[in-house]
């Protein structure tokens, strides 16, 4: 066996371990590239202009995911025919999605670019921080198909079971936009367009060395295979609509939910922006857990190994426990702190105030998010996308519901406090369905790549 192929052939918590903690240690790495832009700008510009990097970060999560579910669709056909060792139809899918979600990139980032400020108005944006958040944002869309070849590519690394290289770009990443931040905002002075360029420079040249390193390491699977497969593609939109769908509509639910918050004033958005950052570090911990399980079940099924499936979810589900606890203790005996990171000497008692209400309910909860997110990665590496995507829909309708109806009339905390009961309905109806859906002791070769 070669040691690409340990998903296969490892213990389960062994082998999950050793391929998401390199994930859990690439969404944290992540998050430190996110709230690069977030802390030097608070520090050194402002609350003000905190908000206005804040007001971008619910719409650019729409765009992010569309990326992100674009991959899984690509990601899930990638790790079946390398569990099942038929290299020529995986690099023939690798091919076909990087050359038609580049296209897909380009259009989202011109359409972006030419809306953005009719995005940001929609959105209720306070008039003080308008023009900034419209500026960070149209930089944004200029880079966004760096960003998007990137996320494509860090999947596709991810499905051959390869966690480690993703890890050493975004660091690699990460430092170089701190490093250009500080640089831009804090030396030059160019304040929100500085955070901006210094993202769009960084994610470019992570994403060229993405595409470099993945074409060298194709070159170990010598097979025969076509540059573009239109059946190819259409059985990977089959996995990836529903994903995109799922992903890009429940940040759209994030979205209007940023505009419940948006009429609360500039310093509540600082606090909530502040927190929001927050929980995407945690909640991208248990993001990597589900995101892990679905290459581990797809290569297993792939390769017929369907017995070592249910082992695979319950040695999730032991991670996500770990480090909902970890979770835990760290903001219920930081949270003061964290929130002084973003918000700086200026923020005001009401901005506080808005975080820590936020970030300590919430800390309470993720235990919630971290067995959802490990029953939807079964899922989709057993392509079985109608259920995951209704329970994700059940999910964003609970917290909508709540925002939208409640918050304007009793208070902000109402846009926070139905968070855990979403997460909840979203696993029950997801593991509902994973109970009928568990595969048999063999399964027939023919029927995975149907």
């Amino acid at each position: 066996m070669s040691k690409d192929e340990y998903l296969i052939t490892d213990a389960p918590l062994k082998a999950l371990t050793v391929f998401a903690m390199p994930m859990i240690l690439g969404s944290f790495f992540q998050q430190v590239y996110n709230m690069a832009d977030s802390i030097i700008v608070g520090q050194f510009v402002g609350s003000s202009a905190l908000a206005a990097v804040g007001a971008c970060a619910a719409l650019t999560n729409v765009f992010i995911c569309v990326a992100l579910g674009a991959g899984v669709g690509a990601g899930v056909l990638v790790s079946r025919y390398f569990g099942a060792k038929e290299y020529g139809k995986m690099k023939t899918i690798v091919s076909t999605s990087l050359i038609s979600f580049l296209l897909l990139s380009i259009i989202l980032g011109v359409f972006g670019f030419c809306f953005s400020h009719a995005m940001m108005s929609g959105l209720q944006t306070p008039a003080d921080i308008l023009e900034e958040a419209v500026l960070y944002l149209r930089v944004y869309f200029v880079g966004f198909p760096f960003l998007f070849m990137y996320n494509i590519l860090s999947t596709m690394f991810t499905s051959i079971g390869e966690s480690k290289i993703p890890l050493g770009l975004l660091i690699f990443s990460s430092i170089l936009n701190i490093v250009m931040d500080l640089w831009m905002v804090a030396g030059l002075g160019l304040g929100v367009f500085g955070a901006a360029l210094a993202t769009l420079i960084a994610q470019g040249i992570s994403a060229v060395f993405s595409l470099l390193i993945f074409l060298y390491r194709m070159r170990r699977y010598q097979s025969p295979f076509q540059w573009f497969d239109g059946r190819k593609l259409r059985s990977m939109l089959r996995i990836a609509v529903p994903s995109v769908l799922q992903q890009s509509t429940v940040s759209i639910g994030m979205m209007i939910v940023q505009a419940v918050v948006n009429p609360f004033g500039t310093q509540a958005l600082a606090g909530y922006s502040a927190t929001m950052r927050v929980e995407n570090v945690f909640s991208l911990i248990f993001v990597s857990i589900g995101n892990a399980v679905s290459p581990y079940v797809s290569q297993n099924l792939g390769a017929g190994k369907t017995e070592r499936i249910k082992k695979g979810y319950h040695a999730a589900l032991v991670l996500d426990v770990c480090f909902a606890a970890v979770a835990f203790l760290v903001i219920e005996t930081l949270h003061t702190q964290i929130s002084a990171l973003f918000l700086g000497k200026d923020g005001t008692a009401l901005a506080y105030q808005v975080s820590g209400d936020y970030m300590r309910w919430i800390g309470y909860f993720f235990i919630f998010m971290g067995i959802k997110m490990a029953t939807d990665g079964v899922l989709r590496g057993l392509g079985i996308m109608r259920p995951f995507l209704i329970a994700n829909m059940v999910n964003l309708a609970i917290r909508l519901s709540v925002a939208l109806i409640c918050a304007p009339r009793f208070g902000i905390a109402f846009v926070w406090l139905a968070v855990p009961a979403g997460w909840l309905a979203n696993f029950l109806v997801s593991y509902a369905a994973l109970r009928k859906s568990w595969p048999g002791e063999k399964v027939e070769p023919s029927r995975i790549f149907s």
